[in-house]
């Protein structure tokens, strides 16, 4: 792709697992073919905080706009990485019955990038827990719009990160340091720990997109979003990166507390924003009702929206919202999972704002979605 960033080699996909279930992620609705490659970034100024090696490593996927379809569609986790996640229950998932390697996205792996660029760039950042390919439901939605995005998979935090030599790693340590504060009643701490790993992995990203090929990517418009603590990330990342114009936080608490009760509020929720920023809650969950929310809300003095989404859990803001309906598992599980909200109309929805959101702010171009209710919409809440 270009100087300084390296591609990394997948491995091919095992076959399907005995009587597991073969899954498909909705295919994206905008007008621009997308493709996608997976990039192996070393950051030599920083140690590495969960492991204490002298350097810090990452993988990260960059998804864009594209002519022409690749030499192959690109597996929605990589064959290593896929078998890890599988390992044990996800998200109420028992192990053995989603076949992970098999899934595909809709991006052809180093496709031709589109020359009508540079294209407005966005960073997603996932759940603590959650590895980078969890929100390609929406990512890909915004590359076939016409965005640059690149999806980050903070090491050691994520379940499962293969790197270009086969190596997959997991998050292990970090768990253990968590329980470990968990009995010793310093979770803030490592909360406030991960949160500083994850914004130096922004910031480095930031700077490594600049290496891609000129034309390519417009870094004077760059957003961000995430789900959980990616969407933590985001509104922090806002706060002490100025190169990120806009935000999006899907259901992340904005303090450093297990359960959100007002203290040990982060920087970012002390003092607000003043750049536009969307919180989108799960049933029952937004600034007048969750603390962190209600500080960042009072202290912002940008555009700021607070929307929920009826009927959602924590994960419906993650591609699980498309997965758990193929899964066969029975209804009460799903439901406990992402909620009684319709799915497909949890995804379309989600869609819909996020690009609307972007849109609006990065390129000035307004479907006016985002001014209040919409009937297309029965499912979003705007808060006042």
């Amino acid at each position: 792709m270009a100087a300084g960033l390296a591609a990394a080699s997948v491995a091919p996909v095992s076959a399907v697992a005995h009587g597991a279930v073969r899954v498909e992620l909705p295919a994206p609705g905008g007008p621009y073919e997308i493709g996608t490659v997976a990039l192996h970034l070393v950051d030599r100024s920083r140690a590495d905080p969960w492991e204490g090696s002298p350097q810090r490593e990452l993988m990260i996927s960059v998804w864009y706009p594209a002519t022409g379809s690749g030499q192959r569609v690109a597996p929605h986790m990589e064959r290593g990485a896929a078998e890890r996640f599988g390992a044990v229950t996800r998200h109420r998932i028992p192990p053995g019955t989603v076949d992970w390697a098999a899934t595909r996205t809709h991006a052809g792996e180093g496709a031709p990038v589109d020359p009508r660029g540079p294209w407005p760039v966005v960073v997603y950042s996932p759940g603590s827990g959650d590895p980078r390919s969890w929100g390609t439901v929406l990512v890909e939605e915004l590359a076939s719009r016409g965005y640059v995005v690149a999806t980050i998979d903070h090491t050691y935090e994520s379940p499962a990160v293969q790197f270009p030599d086969g190596s997959v790693k997991g998050n292990d340590r970090m768990l253990e340091e968590f329980a470990r504060a968990q009995e010793e009643g310093t979770v803030p701490a490592v909360l406030a720990k991960m949160l500083h790993a994850r914004i130096g992995d922004t910031r480095f990203v930031l700077d490594q997109l600049a290496t891609l090929p000129r034309g390519m990517a417009d870094l004077r418009r760059v957003g961000m979003f995430g789900q959980s603590a990616g969407g933590f990330t985001a509104a922090q990342g806002m706060y002490e990166d100025r190169r990120i114009r806009a935000g999006i936080d899907l259901d992340g608490t904005l303090e450093f507390n297990s359960e959100p009760n007002g203290t040990n509020l982060s920087s970012v929720a002390l003092h607000g924003l003043r750049r536009p920023f969307m919180l989108m809650g799960r049933q029952g969950i937004d600034h007048t009702n969750e603390p962190s929310w209600g500080a960042f809300w009072s202290h912002s003095r940008g555009w700021r929206r607070d929307l929920t989404l009826l009927g959602s859990k924590h994960q419906t803001y993650t591609d699980l919202a498309a997965i758990m309906p193929q899964t066969g598992l029975p209804r009460n599980v799903m439901e406990g999972a992402i909620g009684t909200t319709d799915p497909s109309r949890a995804v379309v929805a989600q869609r819909a704002f996020a690009v609307s959101f972007f849109d609006r702010w990065l390129r000035h171009r307004d479907d006016h979605l985002l001014d209040g209710p919409s009937p297309r919409y029965p499912e979003i809440k705007f808060v006042r």
